[in-house]
């Protein structure tokens, strides 16, 4: 029968967790490690209607990017994401910049496979930025295009560089600081989910094209790879993707 431990030991092969970021929090946070698991539910976060899904389907695990504890906190109250999963008897296992940095399968990865990209590698010099290759040289707004398609986008904000794009950096989520790191890598082009306004104004002089895909889906593509990778490898646990934390929850009001 799996564990909890289980789970997090093959993650852990390939994402190991002492490699996230000092300020991170990542492994099991809440539950029991050796609670067996039959079914485990997999979210970009975990939110108090995420614990109550996982509870509706009978799973005994919440897998998420992001950490359900993260910084210090000095109260668990009712109303917490953190109480509702201990409370319902839930274990949950985040796996946030370790599972960004994995140079076999994390989210830059798995972010620049569904980006058709080719030859994604860990940079050098800088294991938070990912670099991949178009098959063909484009143009900014042909891969804004093939962006819009592939991931299945309503729309996102891109400026267009100075020429073709064939090399492009990736960094997910917050990565908009390693535009710097990307240009000394010789991209062309650069995605990410947020940058800052200097950050853009660089890479507007620097000729390099960024494509701004918003925080959520520049990450929950990872989320549908990553179960059925844990699928794979335990086929006695049924690994089910969230439906109710989607990129629509993080909308206040209707979108204009």
């Amino acid at each position: 029968m799996t564990t909890v431990k289980d789970i997090y030991s093959y993650i852990d092969s390939f994402a190991p967790f002492d490699s996230a970021e000092e300020w991170d929090n990542v492994g099991i946070l809440v539950g029991d490690k050796n609670a067996q698991v039959t079914k485990a539910l997999l979210s970009l976060d975990i939110t108090n209607g995420v614990a109550d899904e996982a509870h509706a389907l009978g799973a005994q695990l919440i897998i998420s990017h992001h950490p359900v504890i993260f910084g210090g906190i000095k109260r668990v109250l009712s109303d917490s994401p953190v109480y509702r999963a201990a409370a319902l008897g839930l274990s949950c296992l985040c796996a946030h910049t370790n599972l960004d940095k994995s140079p076999v399968f994390g989210v830059n990865t798995a972010l620049a496979k569904a980006s058709g990209l080719v030859g994604c590698e860990a940079s050098p010099s800088n294991e938070l930025l990912f670099v991949a290759k178009v098959e063909q040289p484009v143009t900014a707004r042909q891969f804004a295009e093939t962006l819009k398609d592939r991931l299945k986008l309503s729309g996102f904000s891109y400026t267009p560089g100075s020429g073709m794009i064939s090399k492009v950096g990736l960094c997910s989520g917050g990565g908009g600081s390693e535009i710097f790191s990307a240009a000394k890598e010789g991209c062309d082009a650069f995605i990410t989910g947020e940058i800052k306004h200097h950050e853009l104004l660089f890479a507007n002089e620097a000729g390099i094209s960024v494509f701004t895909l918003g925080h959520y889906r520049s990450e929950d593509v990872v989320i549908k790879p990553l179960g059925e990778r844990l699928a794979a490898e335990f086929p006695d646990v049924e690994f089910i993707t969230s439906s109710v934390f989607t990129d629509e929850v993080m909308f206040i009001g209707d979108p204009v």
